[in-house]
This record gives C-alpha cells, sequence and structure tokens, in this order.
C-alpha cells in the first residue's frame, strides 16, 4: 500500500463523527491539521490519548486534530468509539472510516499513527505523536514540534519518525 510522501496533499474526507455531524478535512480550509489513526483497545492509543487531547486543547483555533477510526475490531464499533469520546472527554472529533478507503489513501498501518499537513494540507509530519509512549516527561514531543513549526511556515526539523503502534485491523476481502 502506497502512503504519502512528503509534501504530499492529504487526500480529503467527509467522515462521520461521533458527535452525530460529518466531519471533512476542508473544516479546516488554511490551517495545519493533525489526521491521527486511532481505534478504541490499542494499548498505545490508550496511552497516548490523552497527550493528542492536550494537543488538541492547547492548539485549538490555530491547527486541528482529528482522530480516525478505521480499524475492523470487535472494540472498535462505532458504539465502541462513542463510548470511548465520552468517557476520555475528547475535544478533537473522532471518526469513523467504516469503508477504510480514507486510511488506504494515506497509507496508515498503525494505530495511533500521525499524519501531519500543513496549512496548504500537505505533508508536513508523519509517525509517532512522539518518542515514547510510556513517558510523558522523557519524550521528545515530535507532534508539537511539528505543528509549532508549520505554524511558524517553517518545516519540521524532525519530518518522518517510526509510527509505533497497533496494527490497523483491515477487513477481510
Amino acid at each position: 500500500m502506497a502512503r504519502l510522501a512528503l509534501g504530499d496533499l492529504g487526500p480529503t474526507f467527509t467522515l462521520p463523527g461521533v458527535d452525530g455531524r460529518d466531519h471533512s478535512l476542508t473544516d479546516h480550509a488554511g490551517t495545519p491539521v493533525a489526521v491521527v489513526f486511532s481505534c478504541c483497545h490499542c494499548p498505545y492509543v490508550v496511552a497516548w490519548e490523552d497527550r493528542l487531547n492536550a494537543i488538541a486543547r492547547d492548539y485549538s483555533g490555530r491547527a486541528g486534530l482529528v482522530a480516525v477510526n478505521a480499524n475492523h475490531h470487535l472494540g472498535d464499533t462505532f458504539e465502541h468509539m462513542e463510548a470511548r469520546a465520552a468517557e476520555k472527554r475528547f475535544v478533537f472529533p473522532f471518526l469513523r472510516d467504516e469503508s477504510q478507503d480514507i486510511a488506504r489513501a494515506y497509507g496508515a498501518q498503525r494505530t495511533p499513527e500521525v499524519f501531519l499537513l500543513d496549512s496548504e494540507h500537505r505533508l508536513a509530519y508523519h509517525g509517532a505523536p512522539d518518542s515514547d509512549y510510556t513517558d510523558e516527561a522523557g519524550a521528545e514531543p515530535w507532534l508539537r514540534r511539528a505543528l509549532d513549526a508549520v505554524l511558524a511556515g517553517e518545516a519540521p526539523t524532525v519530518t518522518e519518525t517510526p509510527p509505533v503502534g497497533c496494527t490497523v485491523k483491515w477487513a477481510a476481502a
């Protein structure tokens, strides 16, 4: 499966969110947006979701963050997503990619996997949210630094890191 390369335009989408609304990449026209492929059950997602929520809160009004769940897994139904978003009080849209078309278009392989698009929606950073899912205090804040760079109109110093997490659970053919 092909994956976006740095500088590529992020594929557009319109997906249903657990808030009852459809959300689109164009909702973030002219601003950077982190598209994070996520789920409900992966221990790596669980370890990072409070940090992702804090990033969405801290960059609100300047950059967007959306989580996209494309998994076909028993613990990743829309109902599970609604419950998880309510429990964790997500401040970002949690979207369902039932067809998995958006995950395929981005080339997502892991959860969580970050695709940060700049204000023109070109890929500026791809990888993990930070360097250590087990230690927030000691982690290199890759996504935050990349957001700061694109907000300043610059290229991030670190543009790619290995995504760390569970594999995307693809539907049976």
